[in-house]
C-alpha cells in the first residue's frame, strides 16, 4: 500500500486506524487516528513513497523517532511509536487539538506582543531543553508550534528535518531542508548548523507573529536565503521593546546570536514588564494541614500548671506550650462544670406519661433548692467579706483583661503557648472560671497566647517569583515580590530570587507562622555605560562595545563631514547606562555621497572627465574607444559613495 494515498480506515501495524487526514507536507501526510491497544487519539505521520523504501532514510529516521522519544519537556510533542509494513513508515506522536501557530497566523494576521513573548518562551525552552541534549530542529516555523488545549505550545518534528538532511532528501519544490522562509544564514550557506540555526528561526516567527510579515523573503528561494546573509532584521514599530531581543537572536553571525535559554530569559524579562504584577494563584489556604480550633476548645474550662500540683491544662491542637512563668502561684483546686451537651446529639422524645412522671421529681428539687437557699440565709454571717463574680477574660488582651478585674484582683500571666490563630497577648484561658464567686484581692490565673510558632524558612534562592512565592505560602507564610526591592547581581540570573526578608531581617533560617515575607529578585548585571566611539573605524568600535559587554548592531549612512568607515553616532549614545547584553546601534559613515551622472553624447575622454569631475573613478571601460556614446555601471542617477569606481559601457 503506498504510503501517498494510505486511505482513511487503514489499519497500520495491526493497531493504528487511520481516521480521517489532518495535514500535508513534503516528506508525509499525517493522520488523525486511533490507538485501538491503549484507547486513545494519536496523530500518525505517514512517510511520503520515495521516503519509506528508502533503506538508509528508514534506519536513520527509526534512529532519530528512538533518540526524539526521549525528549521529555512539555513543550515537545511527544513520541509514542514507530511502524512499518507493506511499503509503509510511520511516526506516532501525541494528537494536540489546539492547531498549529500557522493556523492561527492565518486565522488573526498578527498576534499581540504579550501573546507572541509567551509562544515565544515556551518554544524557547522547548528548544533549550533539546539542545542541551545534543537535539537541533532545523525546521523551527509556525506550522511546527503546535497548541494543546489548554493553549501550551509544543514543538513538532523534532528529528525529522535532521533525518531528511542525513538523506540529501530534496522537496518537490527543490528548496533546501527547512523551511526557506524562516532558515539561518548559515543553512542558506550549506556550513555547520548548531542550535543557534534554531534560535534564528524562531526570531523570524516572532517577528511574523507581531508584524504580520516575514523578513527577507523576495521573489525566489535562492533571493530570500541571499537577502539574509550577513543582514540583521529591519526595524518595525509594532514590535516595541521585542525588537532588541529579535535583533539578537538572529544576529547573522551564530557566535554572536542568542541562545535558546538566553533568548528565553530574554522573553520572560519582556513578559513581566508587559505585566508586572501577574503571579499565578496558589493553593488556597487550606492545604497547609491543620483546623483551627473551635470556640470552646479556646474559652472553655482548662487547668493551669501550678507550684505543688500536676494539673495539666488543654490546649487547641494549634498551640504549642512554650513554658510556664516561674512565679506561678498555686490556686485552690476547683472542680471544672460538666460539658454541655452538643447540639448535634438532640435530645430524647419525652411521651406524656414520661413528663407526668417527672413532676414529682422535679418538684421535690425545687423544694431542696429552697431549703438550702433558705438555710444558707439564715447561716450567713452578715459580717462575711463580699465576693464577686469572676468576668469573662478570655479573647481579651492583658491589659484589658487588668482592667476588667474591677474589685481588687490581681491578675498573673502564668504561661504563654504560641497559637497559630491568636495573636500575641490574648488571653486563652482563666481561672477561677467566669462566673466564679471570689473575694475581693483574689489572683487570677491566665494563659495568653505567644503569637504563632516559629516555622523554619523554605530556601527560595534562585526560583522564579511565583515558586518562590508558592513554597513560602506552602509552609504557612503569607508572601510577594515587591520590585522596589529588587537589586542587581552578577551571580543571580534577573528574574530569579537572590534573597529573602522578614522585615529588616535579611534570609531568616525562621519566621513566625503566617509572617508576611518579602523575596527579593535579581535585576541582572548592574548597567553600565555605553562607551563613546563617535570618529573610531567601524571594527575597533564594534570590538569596543562587545568588549563593554553590549550586543552592537551596524547600519550605514552617508555623511559629508565623518570620513567614510567612521562611526557617525550610537544609539543610545554615550554614556548612556545599559544593561549587559543589549544591543547598540553603531551608524557608521559612507563618506560623502556622489551621483553618477548621465554622460550622454560625448567621446571618451569627456566622458572620463565627467566622471572624474562628479567625484568617481573610472575603473574599466569596455567597448570601442571610438565610441560617442556611453553608459555607466552603476547606472546614470545611483548615488554612492565619493571616490567610489565606475565602469563605462561604449556602443
Amino acid at each position: 500500500m503506498p504510503s501517498t494515498d494510505t486511505p482513511t480506515g487503514a489499519l497500520l501495524g495491526n493497531r493504528y486506524l487511520l481516521l480521517r487526514p489532518i495535514g500535508q507536507g513534503a516528506s508525509a501526510s499525517v493522520y488523525l487516528a486511533e490507538d485501538q491497544s491503549l484507547r486513545r487519539e494519536v496523530a500518525v505521520k505517514v512517510l511520503r513513497t520515495g521516503l519509506a523504501h528508502d533503506d538508509a532514510f528508514r534506519k536513520r529516521f527509526r534512529a532519530e523517532a528512538v533518540a526524539v522519544a526521549g525528549l521529555n519537556n512539555p513543550h515537545i510533542l511527544r513520541v509514542f511509536d514507530w511502524g512499518e509494513a507493506d511499503g509503509d513508515a510511520w511516526l506516532v506522536t501525541e494528537f494536540l487539538a489546539g492547531g498549529s501557530l500557522r493556523g492561527r497566523l492565518d486565522e488573526l494576521g498578527r498576534l499581540e506582543v504579550a501573546d507572541a513573548v509567551a509562544i515565544g518562551a515556551q518554544a524557547a525552552d522547548g528548544l533549550a531543553y533539546a539542545h542541551a541534549r545534543g537535539f537541533v530542529h532545523r525546521d523551527v516555523k509556525p506550522a511546527n508550534l503546535l497548541f494543546d488545549d489548554a493553549g501550551r505550545v509544543r514543538i513538532a518534528d523534532f528529528g525529522v528535518a535532521r533525518a531528511l538532511a542525513e538523506a540529501q532528501w530534496t522537496e518537490p519544490s527543490e528548496g533546501l531542508i527547512g523551511t526557506v522562509r524562516y532558515s539561518s544564514p548559515e543553512q542558506a550557506q550549506g556550513h555547520h548548523v548548531d542550535g543557534k540555526a534554531d534560535v534564528y528561526s524562531l526570531a523570524l516567527v516572532l517577528y511574523e507573529c507581531v508584524t504580520g510579515e516575514v523578513p527577507f523573503v523576495a521573489d525566489t528561494q535562492v533571493a530570500t536565503l541571499h537577502a539574509r546573509i550577513g543582514a540583521t532584521i529591519p526595524f518595525h514599530p509594532a514590535l516595541g521593546e521585542l525588537h532588541d531581543v529579535l535583533s539578537l537572536a538572529s544576529d547573522p553571525i551564530p557566535a554572536q546570536r542568542l541562545s535558546a535559554a538566553e533568548l528565553l530569559t530574554a522573553l520572560n524579562a519582556i513578559g513581566r514588564d508587559l505585566d508586572p504584577d501577574h503571579v499565578p494563584p496558589s493553593r488556597p489556604q487550606s492545604a497547609i494541614g491543620f483546623t483551627p480550633p473551635s470556640a470552646e476548645e479556646l474559652t472553655g474550662p482548662h487547668r493551669v500548671v501550678g507550684r505543688g500540683t500536676t494539673r495539666t491544662a488543654p490546649r487547641p491542637d494549634d498551640v504549642t506550650e512554650v513554658g510556664p512563668i516561674p512565679d506561678a502561684t498555686v490556686v485552690g483546686a476547683q472542680v471544672a462544670p460538666p460539658p454541655p451537651t452538643r447540639p448535634e446529639e438532640p435530645a430524647a422524645p419525652a411521651s406524656v406519661g414520661h413528663g407526668r412522671r417527672r413532676w414529682p421529681v422535679v418538684a421535690v428539687v425545687l423544694a431542696l433548692a429552697a431549703g438550702g437557699l433558705a438555710a444558707g440565709l439564715l447561716t450567713t454571717d452578715p459580717f462575711a467579706a463580699p465576693t464577686y463574680p469572676v468576668p469573662l477574660l478570655v479573647n481579651l488582651s492583658v491589659p484589658q483583661a487588668r482592667a476588667a478585674l474591677g474589685h481588687g484582683e490581681t491578675l498573673r500571666v502564668d504561661q504563654l503557648v504560641n497559637s497559630r490563630t491568636t495573636p500575641a497577648g490574648i488571653v486563652l484561658h482563666q481561672e477561677p472560671f467566669p462566673g466564679t464567686l471570689v473575694a475581693a484581692g483574689t489572683v487570677i490565673h491566665v494563659t495568653a497566647s505567644a503569637g504563632p510558632p516559629p516555622q523554619k524558612v523554605v530556601p527560595v534562592v534562585g526560583m522564579t517569583c511565583a515558586a518562590a512565592v508558592a513554597a513560602l505560602r506552602h509552609v504557612g507564610f503569607q508572601a510577594s515580590c515587591p520590585s522596589a526591592l529588587a537589586a542587581y547581581s552578577s551571580t543571580v540570573t534577573a528574574g530569579l530570587a537572590m534573597g529573602l526578608y522578614d522585615g529588616n531581617a535579611a534570609n531568616p533560617s525562621s519566621a513566625a507562622y503566617g509572617a508576611t515575607l518579602q523575596v527579593q529578585l535579581s535585576k541582572g548585571p548592574a548597567p553600565v555605560p555605553v562607551p563613546n566611539v563617535v570618529g573610531l573605524p567601524g571594527l575597533q568600535a564594534v570590538s569596543t562595545l562587545r568588549q563593554s559587554g553590549f550586543a552592537p548592531f551596524v547600519t550605514r549612512q552617508f555623511d559629508r563631514a565623518v570620513h567614510a568607515g567612521n562611526v557617525i553616532a550610537t544609539a543610545p549614545a554615550a554614556p548612556t547606562p545599559l544593561l549587559p547584553g543589549q544591543g547598540v546601534h553603531v551608524i557608521i559613515s559612507n563618506g560623502a555621497p556622489a551621483t553618477v551622472p548621465s554622460l550622454g553624447h560625448a567621446d571618451l575622454a569627456v566622458a572620463e572627465a565627467i566622471i572624474v569631475h562628479a567625484g568617481l573613478t573610472v575603473l574599466a571601460v569596455h567597448g570601442p574607444t571610438t565610441s560617442h556614446s556611453w553608459t555607466t555601471q552603476p547606472p546614470a542617477g545611483t548615488v554612492v559613495s565619493q571616490g567610489s569606481a565606475v565602469t563605462l559601457y561604449g556602443s
